[in-house]
């Protein structure tokens, strides 16, 4: 199985080192979220099918949600843009996982 996870960049190394404690690896991958275009991870976790459970629990545990406040970023051209955005309170973290049947699996 592959499992996909994308987390805050502050829950990485957190999560990076759990999943190594238990045994698991991962490949990290830099990535941009699309709603506040800030900086986060993309894992990339093979298991066996067996696994899926215990990995998804470890990013449940690390990866919780938190408020944050935030200043929305315009788009378009700033100086035709008169819009002065507020600052606003989002909730932040967590992860978003998917979980992908894989042809073969081999660590080499």
């Amino acid at each position: 199985m592959l499992i996909i996870a994308v987390v805050q960049d502050q829950d990485v190394n957190r999560l990076l080192a759990k999943l190594m404690e238990k045994g698991y690896s991962a490949t990290k991958l830099a990535s941009t979220g699309g709603f506040l275009r800030r900086g986060n991870t993309t894992l990339l976790i093979g298991v066996k099918q067996e696994g899926v459970p215990e990995v998804i629990a470890i990013i449940k545990e690390v990866c919780r949600t938190r408020k944050q406040v935030v200043t929305p970023v315009t788009v378009g051209d700033q100086a035709l843009n008169t819009y002065i955005p507020t600052p606003v309170e989002v909730e932040v973290g967590g992860a978003t996982v998917f979980t992908v049947k894989v042809e073969s699996f081999e660590k080499i």
